[in-house]
């Protein structure tokens, strides 16, 4: 069920007036906070770049020239190698590979913790013992030792069958939490009253279960996201996974194995370590944001914004509204009194 709208009411003798806060209004709140908008415009910078970069990059990031060892100038915006491959078309090509690891193990974990946590929260009895069960045996199933397993034992695993594992192994995490949270609100009055109109067990989860979940599952993802970014990367530094398929980490692996930094060619592993930081930095501003649009303490736009705003009553009489309070003008004996009372706003 959706939050109720925020309203500013002013009692006057001729009676209450009243104006409702749109619902569009609040549902841009998460995009009108600064590090949520800033994390989203960079994170779409990169899934464009994963989506464009091999057709723009300028030269074939495997092909070998003259130019080794080459300072970042106008023809090599990035440098070259000790091959004399071009540092940019690699940074570019290399973004689709990290991009599709950390979104696809994203969904999968995330459609995993969402099916079996609130399924196991909701239903109760043998369906939560057995889906708990099966939760704790997957927490503690290490996923990047598995990873390196697979890769070790399929030399022919590439970017998807990483995703996979990742994605196959970091939902138990998330899926406890989502649990914990659907029992806390399967007895609430919306949920009853649903049920007792006959609603289905599945209309009951998605209607009115899930949206109230949405933050969490967010965060997850998020989170999730994360992981299996800096997992990709790990293995390739590492030299775990296929080293022909360009990403970041293999830019790192072959400037670890080429002595770069004791070289001072330090352009070969900056671009890299730098896209790396900043797409991190990207996903935790994301995160940030979430909570503080889930967090009515931590909120610092949309709401506060409304709320900081003056109501005049019918005499005249200026009250200036504070955060959480609601400002109600009544008459008595005849003069306007301002008298302010707390307005309790419901959380979906």
């Amino acid at each position: 069920m959706s939050a109720p709208a925020t309203t500013i009411t002013a009692v006057t003798p001729e009676g209450p007036e009243v104006a409702a806060v749109p619902a569009k209004r609040r549902r841009l709140r998460f995009v009108a906070n600064p590090k949520a908008a800033t994390g989203l415009i960079v994170l779409g910078f990169f899934c464009l770049i994963a989506i464009i970069g091999p057709w723009i990059a300028p030269y074939d990031p495997s092909a070998r020239s003259s130019d080794l060892i080459q300072l970042p100038s106008g023809k090599h915006w990035f440098g070259t190698t000790h091959l004399g491959q071009d540092i940019f078309s690699q940074v570019l090509v290399g973004t689709r590979g990290v991009m599709f690891v950390g979104l696809l193990a994203g969904i999968v974990a995330t459609a995993l913790s969402v099916l079996i946590g609130v399924s196991a929260g909701f239903l109760g009895g043998a369906a939560d013992e057995s889906l708990s069960a099966l939760s704790n045996v997957f927490l503690v199933i290490p996923a990047l030792p598995l990873i390196i397993i697979v890769a070790s034992t399929i030399p022919s695993a590439g970017d998807l069958m990483v995703a996979l594992v990742i994605g196959l192994t970091s939902w138990a995490w998330g899926a406890r939490v989502l649990r914990a949270q659907t029992l806390s609100l399967r007895r609430r009055d919306y949920v009853e009253a649903a049920r007792a109109t006959g609603e289905s067990t599945w209309r009951i989860i998605t209607a009115e279960i899930m949206p109230n979940l949405t933050a969490i599952i967010a965060s997850g993802f998020v989170g999730t996201v994360i992981f299996a970014v800096m997992s990709e990367i790990t293995l390739a530094f590492i030299g775990i996974s296929t080293i022909s398929e360009w990403n970041w980490g293999t830019i790192l692996f072959w400037a670890q194995s080429q002595q770069a930094l004791a070289q001072g060619a330090w352009w070969w592993f900056v671009p890299a370590g730098l896209a790396i930081a900043i797409l991190g930095t990207a996903l935790s501003l994301i995160n940030f944001g979430i909570d503080e649009f889930v967090s009515p303490r931590l909120r610092s736009s949309g709401h506060t914004r409304v709320l900081n705003r003056r109501t005049r009553a019918k005499d005249g009489h200026t009250v200036r509204m504070r955060v959480g309070f609601t400002p109600v003008l009544g008459s008595t004996a005849g003069a306007a009194t301002p008298v302010v009372r707390r307005k309790k706003e419901e959380a979906a």
